[in-house]
């Protein structure tokens, strides 16, 4: 059985590599530009023998999902304001070489789904065809199903395919701490005072107070929650640093003795260090996710070709979600549905991705917001980070 520990960094770029080498054609059948590290190279050497023909395929990395978001922009030419060097350096062009050839899905988070479907960048998929979207949980379902302004409705268009998911976590030094934090109320816990290093992002730190407090992180009227800024000002006192970037870099060398993040970034550090532990807020925690969408084109090619259905398809196929599971420091959407018998000890055995259920039932993606209500938490995180 395949496990975390027997999959080697460097084979696994070499077979990355391996496996996009058929991009050199001109005749493409499917092009993808992932995020890096959400599909291991298992997935596309998986997907490869699964299929009965060999099409020509080209995935290519991007670091990370503002540099994707940014493509989908340049695409539409909807990034005018953006000057590469190379425009105010004519002599030299090939300090910014031209965008990739449009794809037929780019990875996108599901917190840049709203923007993406305002400015018009995607476009729905129809999924009827792709057998195992009937398949897929109702709360993946949900999230991709969006109006024209990108708020969420039931009976909306179909905007994206969702293939992995993670949480927000509490990291923690368990060599500096004699007790081990359970929930976000330990993060007011006097013990943590100045020892503590978060993500910089309003919707995190005011949604896990909300959570704190017994409301949702989508609340959208802050004024019914009167607690809420005296609870988040006690918090901004036990914050060392904020920071979207380097805020386990603290954690790493002793500076603060917890950190809350991403899991996709907080599980390989686990794996590497001893010292560092890791809980899902027992009270819950927000959710993300990683979603395929298609970049806007043309009027009446907007249609799926054969080898990208197969791609969807297989991305919640339980070979595939398995795959994830393991090798993506995430999990798949469709790991529920898996036969338990059939899933590795590892990925059962591993809270940070097999979720307590009833903790799991607690926790949610974070919505898109009114105007209104987005200036409301904007308002707010400025007034905290400024006392």
């Amino acid at each position: 059985m395949l496990t975390r520990r027997s999959f080697l960094t460097t084979a696994g770029i070499l077979a990355l590599g391996n496996l996009l080498s058929s991009c050199a054609s001109s005749n493409v059948d499917l092009r993808v530009l992932l995020l890096q590290g959400s599909i291991p190279p298992q997935l596309l050497k998986a997907f490869r023998q699964n299929l009965s023909s060999q099409p020509s395929l080209d995935f290519k990395p991007q670091g990370q999902l503002k540099d994707l978001f940014s493509l989908l922009e340049t695409w539409q030419g909807k990034d005018e304001n953006k000057k590469g060097l190379w425009q105010e350096i004519p002599k030299i062009p090939v300090i910014n070489p031209p965008p990739p050839s449009l794809s037929d899905f780019v990875t996108l988070g599901d917190i840049w789904l709203a923007d993406a479907i305002k400015k018009d960048l995607i476009e729905p998929l129809n999924l009827t065809q792709v057998e195992n979207w009937d398949k897929l949980p109702s709360r993946w379902q949900t999230l991709v199903k969006r109006n024209k302004q990108g708020q969420l409705q039931d009976n909306g268009l179909i905007w994206g395919a969702p293939y992995r998911w993670g949480t927000t976590l509490i990291a923690y030094r368990s060599d500096k701490l004699d007790w081990q934090p359970q929930d976000w109320s330990d993060l007011w816990d006097q013990r943590l005072s100045d020892r503590i290093s978060m993500v910089d992002q309003y919707r995190e730190v005011i949604g896990l107070t909300l959570k704190y407090l017994g409301h949702s992180y989508n609340t959208e009227n802050l004024a019914q929650v009167p607690q809420l800024k005296t609870e988040l000002l006690a918090l901004n006192e036990q914050v060392k640093y904020y920071s979207s970037d380097h805020y386990l870099q603290p954690l790493l060398v002793g500076d603060v003795d917890v950190s809350v993040g991403w899991s996709n970034e907080i599980i390989p550090l686990i794996t590497k260090n001893r010292n560092i532990k890791a809980v899902v807020p027992t009270s819950g925690t927000s959710l993300w996710s990683d979603i395929w969408v298609k970049p806007k084109v043309k009027e009446g090619q907007n249609e799926l070709s054969e080898t990208a259905k197969q791609w969807l398809n297989f991305c919640w196929q339980p070979q595939a979600a398995k795959i994830i599971s393991l090798f993506a420091d995430a999990a798949s959407p469709m790991i529920d549905r898996i036969d338990k018998k059939e899933v590795s000890p590892e990925i059962m055995n591993n809270p940070l991705l097999f979720i307590d259920e009833t903790i799991f039932e607690q926790c949610e993606f974070l919505e898109p917001l009114s105007t209104e209500v987005q200036e409301q938490y904007i308002n707010l995180w400025k007034e905290i980070r400024n006392s």
